[in-house]
């Protein structure tokens, strides 16, 4: 027996479908089901692929995860028929936000999508926030002013690439990058550019295959109540307020 021949006898159990018309659905033979089933034979991808589709379930989650021990009912739907992570609510029915802290952080590019690491994270609840799923991230170095290392982003799941609404900024999570905070801009065929707040950083290019999730930027928690550095356009702002006041005060003495 295998933990993908206990969640796929499960699954069906609480659909209440017979091996028969399952094995009919997959476009397979009774008997040759019941070898998955039972264990004494190993799915191949292509129907490994049907079966989740069947059941609205990640195929990480079919082999991987028991099933018996979630509430499948209270898993988000993504496009591709994957589903990362269960629905937390609060006793009021408030959304539950998990925080990846610098702690857990490194842990976040493998554990994504699995729900008894996401179940692991903090979590805290913003009712202002509103509908959709919201996640929080740290931010690291001085590449995105006034957000200082150490804060954190709070954003909401983004779904398809083309909800990505260019000068805006996303928390990015690739394979390659790992978790980025950035604006992104979609001028790049089949890839964002990712640019800096910072000028002092370069922009770059990430292809949409190596995207795994987008958050959007909702809200910023920080640490700190240090007092931001005065900018050039600031500094030459105050000079020509300045130069009206004194303005002012000739014309009134005139």
């Amino acid at each position: 027996m295998s933990l993908f021949s206990d969640n796929i006898r499960a699954l069906r159990v609480r659909d209440k479908i017979s091996q028969e018309k399952l094995a009919e659905h997959l476009q397979i033979t009774r008997g040759r089901y019941v070898k998955y089933e039972d264990g004494t034979s190993e799915a191949p991808y292509d129907i490994l692929k049907k079966i989740a589709y069947h059941f609205h379930i990640s195929i990480d989650l079919l082999l991987s995860v028991d099933v018996r021990k979630i509430d499948v009912q209270d898993l988000i739907n993504l496009e591709n028929n994957r589903l990362i992570l269960p629905i937390q609510v609060d006793q009021n029915g408030n959304d539950s936000i998990e925080i990846v802290t610098e702690k857990v952080k490194a842990g976040y590019l493998t554990g994504y999508s699995d729900p008894e690491y996401i179940e692991s994270l903090q979590q805290i609840s913003l009712p202002f926030l509103g509908s959709g799923k919201h996640r929080g991230f740290p931010v690291e170095g001085d590449s995105m002013p006034p957000h200082e290392d150490g804060s954190i982003i709070v954003g909401r799941y983004v779904e398809h690439i083309g909800e990505v609404q260019d000068g805006r900024t996303y928390i990015l999570i690739t394979k390659n990058q790992g978790m980025v905070y950035k604006r992104l801009n979609k001028n790049k065929k089949n890839a964002l550019v990712l640019e800096s707040d910072n000028r002092f950083y370069p922009n770059y290019e990430v292809k949409f295959s190596e995207i795994l999730e987008i958050w959007e930027y909702q809200c910023n928690i920080g640490r700190t109540d240090s007092k931001q550095p005065v900018t050039e356009m600031e500094s030459l702002k105050e000079i020509l307020l300045e130069l009206k006041r004194e303005v002012q005060d000739l014309k009134f003495r005139g």
